[in-house]
């Protein structure tokens, strides 16, 4: 039933919510790096857009369950499950949903068609915003490979998501700091960024009435900045970071979803973590690994 679509929407983004928000605890250690907490954010991201997973017996949701949730199996053999997480309780049976009180169906039927409404408004608005990026630079003039000069931007960006190309102010083509600069957007470009931000943007559109969802993506937009960041900043002595870091504070701030700007907002944090930058050891680097693995498992997965 079309009314279905929306109950279990609400319940993706009721169990997007819990795990974001641990995400959101992890990501307040001060030593953990931003290019591990980057890839934390795929968590809730997916948890927005999976509607189902995998059952779990040492899973967040296995805790849950006991105080706030329930699980609705969808196939289960030798032992294995997929299942649907359900937090909202409100129906007798499922597939198609049938309510405990026949007018959750009507509140549910028009919950569905202004949802609908209100995201196909925002997606059209992604596009034109996408369109009119694009169109900003249609005049770019090429320098090299793909680093184009233009006079309509204030700030160096990535454009651009099939064939990315780096678009910098002509007030910069002489500019010393441009090396840092290249480096920095070199890295969104390596790393797909302008796609992830894109996809992570539409799916906090189809997740648009809550609050969470917003805040989730804001958080990922910083954490993609500083990401790329700590990767140029790898790559740099440690008597070139106060080099980079005033490259920074010297960038024009700017805050866009659909390019990746050198001077992209929170340039404060961004460049108190760049002066107290520390690389990571093979070590250290295994250890986060593992780390992301295990939460991994403990939030993508559904009660056992």
């Amino acid at each position: 039933m079309p009314t279905d679509v929306f109950y279990w929407l609400l319940n993706m983004s009721i169990t997007a919510s819990i795990v974001g928000a641990i995400v959101l605890l992890l990501r307040a250690i001060p030593k953990l790096p931003r290019r591990v907490t980057v890839y934390l954010w795929a968590i809730p991201f997916l948890r927005m857009t999976l509607p189902v997973a995998v059952n779990g017996k040492y899973g967040l949701m296995t805790l849950l369950a006991r105080f706030a949730t329930k699980t609705v199996t969808l196939y289960e053999q030798d032992g294995a499950a997929i299942s649907v997480t359900n937090f909202i309780r409100a129906a007798d049976s499922y597939f198609p949903v049938v309510y405990q009180v026949d007018r959750l169906h009507d509140v549910f039927a028009v919950s569905l068609v202004i949802w609908a409404a209100v995201a196909g408004l925002l997606l059209l608005a992604v596009a034109l915003l996408y369109g009119k990026a694009m169109a900003a630079v249609r005049h770019a003039k090429r320098r090299q490979d793909n680093l184009y000069v233009s006079d309509t931007v204030t700030s160096p960006a990535v454009f651009g998501i099939v064939r990315p190309k780096i678009v910098i102010p002509s007030s910069l083509e002489t500019d010393e700091k441009l090396r840092y600069i290249l480096l920095h957007e070199q890295a969104h470009i390596r790393r797909r960024d302008n796609l992830w931000r894109m996809l992570a943007l539409i799916i906090t559109v189809l997740h648009w009435f809550n609050p969470l969802a917003w805040l989730f993506f804001k958080c990922f937009l910083s954490d993609l900045e500083t990401a790329c960041d700590e990767r140029v900043l790898s790559s740099l002595s440690p008597a070139e970071h106060k080099a980079y870091a005033l490259a920074l504070i010297n960038s024009v701030e700017v805050t866009s979803p659909v390019t990746s700007a050198f001077g992209g907002a929170g340039l404060r944090a961004r460049v108190n973590r760049i002066l107290s930058f520390k690389k990571i050891t093979a070590a250290s680097a295994l250890a986060f690994a593992g780390m992301v693995a295990v939460i991994a498992y403990m939030l993508l997965t559904n009660a056992a």
